[in-house]
């Protein structure tokens, strides 16, 4: 365990997604938020924001962590996308899983990149094959475990411990790579894949904490053990809220699962 000195508050986390009983990433949630109080001492004060609410303006300001769940299509792109700009703008700790790494390459490509046109396929069937960024997986996802590789140094790997886990997915749309070095040539770094090279994970080194997975850290295990990324993600949530860790390493070995 990491011990934290004292925040000056609760740190305060937005889920930002349309909460639905039928979404198990949804049920699981809370459940992994409870464990992290309990097991690890980072307790969050969490708010659940549809992203029909996230459009508004400030939204997510004044939050120490976003989180953008999956559930696609969401009942607001632009409201994902708005969240997941301020994070981003006001290095507001940020994770994003599976829709939520889809929506953080397009808000970045579109908001960083210059690529205005960029969409995805799920929400916008009709764009141009050159705008996709995310296109359908040429194999579904949904229900697959496989073995990720994590680039030594990042923040993935540090919040591992590892160059190497096993994670479970439940998708069918993927990073569309032909827009892949514009996005690199402005600071978004990929440094996770498959072992066919599939692009699994993006971070921005520049942010406090910027992370977004295709997997979901959120269905591992039986969720009485919160994944490291989401342990880490609150390690951040927490130093955002004005506590300090204790060891320098936050993030280090964060988890043994």
């Amino acid at each position: 365990m990491t011990t934290m000195n004292s925040p000056t508050h609760t740190p305060r986390i937005a889920l930002v997604g349309d909460r639905s009983p039928h979404v198990r990433s949804h049920v699981r949630i809370p459940l992994l938020l409870d464990a992290l109080a309990e097991r690890d001492g980072l307790a969050l004060d969490a708010y659940w924001i549809p992203t029909g609410d996230a459009e508004a303006p400030g939204a997510v300001k004044g939050f120490d962590a976003v989180w953008v769940t999956p559930g696609s299509p969401y009942a607001s792109e632009a409201g994902a996308l708005a969240a997941i700009r301020t994070a981003r703008e006001d290095g507001i700790p940020f994770l994003g899983t599976c829709a939520g790494f889809q929506h953080a390459l397009i808000e970045y490509a579109r908001d960083v990149c210059g690529l205005e046109r960029a969409a995805h396929a799920e929400n916008d069937p009709s764009a141009d094959p050159d705008d996709l960024l995310i296109s359908p997986l040429a194999c579904s996802l949904v229900g697959h475990e496989g073995v990720v590789r994590v680039t030594r140094g990042s923040l993935a790997e540090k919040a591992l411990g590892a160059e190497r886990t096993m994670e479970r997915y439940h998708c069918d749309y993927g990073f569309d790579t032909r827009h892949l070095d514009t996005l690199r040539a402005h600071g978004l770094r990929f440094t996770g894949a498959d072992e066919e090279g599939g692009i699994r994970v993006a971070e921005l080194p520049s942010h406090p904490f910027f992370l977004a997975t295709l997997f979901q850290p959120e269905l591992a295990g039986d969720g009485t053990v919160p994944h490291p990324l989401i342990r880490a993600l609150a390690v951040a949530a927490t130093e955002h809220a004005g506590g300090t860790p204790a060891s320098a390493s936050a993030y280090a070995g964060a988890g043994a699962r």
